[in-house]
């Protein structure tokens, strides 16, 4: 499953720098496939199904709190052991997101679609 935020946060902000993805956004930030990826062109978010650009900006998912893209949010999966988003929110609002359950198999295989290797 992706991991979602709840209305608990009190961002705070710790999660942010700790995602692999650039999965997390601030609450009201416009968001971009490509950030931190290396994505570029026209690309399919492997969660929602989205097609666009990978530098258009993308409407925030929370107007309030930080809050987590599902389609860049991997678990940490082929980084970490867990979700590290979790691991450091003092008042534990970063759960899994019922709504998308996702295999570890596919959470790696969108590790991989985001963190393209160009071959030389």
């Amino acid at each position: 499953m992706a991991i979602r935020i709840t209305d608990e946060c009190i961002n705070c902000g710790a999660c942010e720098p700790e995602c692999p993805n650039n999965a997390i956004y601030e609450g009201g930030a416009e968001w971009k496939f490509s950030d931190g990826t290396s994505l570029k062109g026209m690309v399919t978010g492997m969660s929602t199904n989205v097609e666009t650009d990978a530098d258009t900006e993308q409407e925030p998912l929370d107007m309030d709190v930080y809050y987590i893209a599902p389609d860049k949010c991997t678990e940490c999966k082929g980084f970490h052991e867990e979700p590290q988003c979790a691991a450091v929110c003092p008042v534990d609002c970063c759960v899994d997101d019922e709504d998308l359950p996702e295999t570890e198999e596919f959470l790696l295989k969108k590790k991989d679609s985001l963190h393209l290797i160009d071959a030389l």
